[in-house]
């Protein structure tokens, strides 16, 4: 920003302001025009409008330093709320943040399944409901829903292209229909995406402007964080490595690919190996559900994955199969975007996660790049199984700069704009995939 738009307070400073004082803790006036670049003037209008809102507080002073005693700021966590909700065919997560991001209430229940859109729909407003209620807040404290579900996903028609699990959800308004069913309004994300959002607040990276999340719970994608900014791409599908052809003669992917990581990684491949290995399903405890229904892909995984962990020989190398070629991915996407930190996350990994990450370190410490360097830190999440429902509610308060309740959010100017230094991230729009137009250019 420059020129007389410094002095003029709007969406993008709100923002700025607000999301540096939830950064530092508490901050002083003086150090905000420091950390922003905001004239004075502005920094006194917007912080006199934040605190008139509640959603910033006067915590006493700093300590003095010859001269007079700073005022210092903080962020008023239990002014505002968001509900995040992760959609996805094998379960659904759920989280509600207050306004410093941090999680007063989380559940999951059962996934998408076979049932029908609208059905699920009318069940995830009701367990919504419930979340609030649980917690005893005000709803109109509530700012709006984030909902992360599977990509890739299209502006016009939300999920456009399904995992097969996932098929009849295809052209279904989700965002329109939960944003009536609940009443509140609806941020429209994918869960590798958000997931990278909820690490950057609450998992293992805070402090760390550039770095993707690499994710798994029953497909395989990468959110990425550049410069405290998510990197989202034209149509909001940046990161897709579970689609990165690792062998041109590798099995069919349901993408229309060939030999994707995914097809060769992905928690179905391993299901697939398991049972194709009469020692390891029984070992896995893979039998047929009730009816003859087996149970899903997830519960199958996870299985597989508690027979590694409690020292089955043969599960272990087959996870281990499955985190070489998921490490060769994440090399490729280290190289490309020549990062120092990747993190495994989602609801795969948050059971697999030990067996995985030596494996992938191993990868990177051997063949990365630019390893003279700098290296290259394979973490783990704090948060695997609940990153991408944290992340969604994460959007929503991103976009606290302007009121959710006030109508449309009118940050289309606020998205591709440099953030000031200090600020940790980019705000969400209010409609389906209004960040899909890109927050870094």
């Amino acid at each position: 920003m420059g020129g007389p738009a410094r002095d003029m307070p709007h969406a993008t400073s709100r923002a700025a302001i607000l999301d540096v004082i939830r950064a530092a803790g508490t901050i002083s006036r003086v150090r905000l025009i420091q950390a922003t670049g905001f004239t004075g003037a502005t920094i006194s209008t917007v912080v006199r409008r934040l605190i008139d809102d509640g959603l910033v507080t006067e915590v006493g002073r700093s300590e003095s330093t010859g001269g007079k005693p700073r005022t210092l700021l903080a962020l008023n966590e239990s002014s505002r709320y968001a509900v995040g909700v992760h959609l996805d065919h094998s379960g659904i997560t759920y989280a509600l943040t207050d306004l410093g991001g941090s999680v007063v209430a989380r559940m999951s229940r059962a996934g998408a399944g076979t049932d029908n859109p609208p059905v699920v729909v009318a069940r995830m407003a009701d367990e919504v409901d419930k979340l609030i209620q649980g917690v005893g807040i005000s709803r109109n404290l509530v700012l709006g829903l984030g909902l992360v579900s599977p990509g890739p996903l299209t502006p016009a028609s939300g999920m456009r292209l399904t995992p097969p699990t996932m098929r009849h959800w295809e052209d279904f308004p989700l965002d329109q229909a939960l944003a009536e069913a609940t009443g509140l309004p609806v941020v429209l994300e994918n869960d590798a995406t958000a997931a990278a959002l909820g690490e950057h607040w609450s998992g293992v990276v805070r402090g760390t402007p550039s770095f993707a999340a690499v994710y798994m719970g029953t497909g395989i994608g990468a959110g990425l964080m550049i410069d405290g900014v998510v990197y989202r791409g034209r149509s909001g599908n940046a990161g897709e490595i579970g689609h990165m052809c690792l062998d041109a003669d590798g099995p069919d992917c349901w993408c229309g690919g060939r030999g994707c990581t995914e097809a060769l990684a992905g928690p179905a491949a391993v299901v697939t190996q398991a049972r194709a290995d009469a020692r390891i399903s029984r070992a896995a405890g893979l039998a047929q559900g009730p009816g003859g229904q087996r149970p899903s892909v997830a519960a199958d995984f996870a299985a597989v994955a508690r027979a590694a962990r409690l020292g089955d020989r043969d599960a272990r190398e087959l996870l281990e199969g499955s985190a070489r070629w998921l490490a060769l991915a994440m090399r490729a996407l280290a190289n490309i975007m020549d990062l120092e930190t990747l993190v495994l996350t989602g609801p795969s990994l948050a059971v697999a996660g030990s067996v995985y990450l030596p494996v992938v370190q191993e990868e990177l410490d051997r063949a990365f790049f630019a390893r003279a360097a700098h290296p290259v830190v394979a973490r783990l999440s704090d948060s695997a199984a609940t990153a991408p429902a944290i992340g969604a509610a994460t959007m929503v308060l991103r976009a606290e700069l302007v009121p959710l309740r006030q109508g449309s959010l009118p940050l289309s100017s606020a998205l591709g704009e440099p953030e000031p230094k200090a600020a940790s991230g980019a705000a969400a729009g209010r409609t389906r995939q209004a960040a899909s137009r890109g927050d870094a250019r």
